[in-house]
């Protein structure tokens, strides 16, 4: 979700060290390598992690030593990818989601390749199905995080729903982050054109600025920042208890707690939530596109699909993967999340965003 938005970020903001895959180069250090090649290499934007057993896993089984370049939030990393496409960094992109996916697939990034089970994901997060350029790999929902903590303190109940943000009593409360730049400040720009139509998403938004909200660049500054409900926005002496994060945050904040404690210290605010479902697909130039397709084969694996919950704070999309206790317990999906159709999404996207920097941000 560039998604993104999770825990390889969120543990710094801890003070901790996650687990994420750093393949060794191939023997004649050239990274991407060509044919032949023993190491594929995988872009990806900032928040990817993994268990280090489970590439070891991936290593042994495919004979591919895995590399992975973090390039950055997600818009970020789609952006670069799509500008490198003749000669890119890499044989695997993850990390593109269903907010920027037309933009990918219009720009000729990824090339045909049906993985290995992808009959085991889900249909309702299935895409692109007669051309298989990319391939589903874990989904989340974008939603509006609060500081309990905060608002037990002040005797005020915590916001609801979209409507509630714009209340007088929520003024100067929220902090957003930038559609133009971040996926899940985007995926939020989406989640109000999805509640108010195309006629009503401007006023709302000029509501939100008058009632105080705050814009940062990336989800790393909001959450570890500027949220006072975060373990990192804590330490920085964070004042604002509502952000733009995910309904798998507080897990995250029970899970890298120490003591943990019995309840999240955040809670989510489940009118506000859209669904965001990420992919990765093979690079249009790959150089090791052997190692590429065994990659993407293992990432819609079950082991993969039952590794990134407790790592990078996503669901899996195969129907046959477990999800933790944790997820289940502090992280619920959204029962009603708000949908678009992705070609409704293509169709608006970049006037949307546009309009909402003109009217936002100036």
């Amino acid at each position: 979700m560039g998604i993104t938005k999770k825990v390889t970020v969120l543990a710094v903001g801890l003070g901790l060290v996650t687990l994420s895959a750093c393949g060794s180069s191939d023997g004649d250090g050239s990274g991407a390598g060509g044919e032949g090649s023993t190491t594929v290499t995988l872009v990806s934007h900032n928040s990817w992690a993994v268990s280090e057993d489970v590439v070891a896993a991936f290593e042994k089984q495919s004979g591919y030593k895995l590399k992975v370049l973090e390039d950055g939030d997600a818009g970020q990393a789609v952006n670069k990818a799509i500008l490198t496409k003749d000669n890119p960094q890499g044989d695997v992109f993850f990390g593109v989601d269903n907010t920027l996916l037309s933009r990918a697939l219009d720009n000729g990034l990824f090339q045909s390749y049906e993985a290995e089970g992808s009959d085991q994901i889900l249909p309702a997060y299935r895409v692109d199905e007669g051309k298989h350029r990319v391939t589903p790999v874990d989904t989340g929902d974008v939603c509006v995080n609060y500081d309990k903590a905060w608002f037990e303190k002040k005797k005020l109940t915590p916001p609801k729903t979209f409507d509630d943000l714009a209340e007088p009593a929520y003024k100067d409360l929220l902090v957003v982050e930038n559609a133009a730049t971040s996926s899940p400040g985007l995926g939020f720009l989406l989640g109000t054109a999805a509640e108010y139509g195309d006629d009503g998403w401007e006023d709302y938004w000029k509501k939100l600025k008058a009632n105080g909200v705050k814009v940062v660049d990336g989800w790393e500054q909001a959450y570890n920042e500027e949220f006072s409900g975060s373990a990192g926005g804590k330490k920085a002496k964070a004042d604002r208890p509502l952000v733009v994060s995910y309904a798998s945050s507080p897990p995250a904040e029970v899970i890298y707690a120490d003591p943990r404690p019995e309840t999240a210290p955040t809670g989510v605010a489940e009118g506000t939530c859209f669904r965001q479902v990420e992919y990765a697909g093979l690079l249009s130039n790959a150089k090791n596109p052997e190692g590429g397709k065994a990659l993407l084969d293992f990432m819609a694996g079950k082991t993969f699909q039952e590794d990134m919950p407790l790592n990078m704070f996503v669901y899996p999309v195969r129907e046959d993967a477990q999800v933790p206790e944790e997820f289940v317990k502090f992280g619920p999906q959204a029962k009603e999340p708000r949908t678009m159709d992705p070609a409704k999404i293509a169709e608006n996207r970049d006037q949307w965003v546009k309009s909402w920097t003109s009217l936002v941000l100036k």
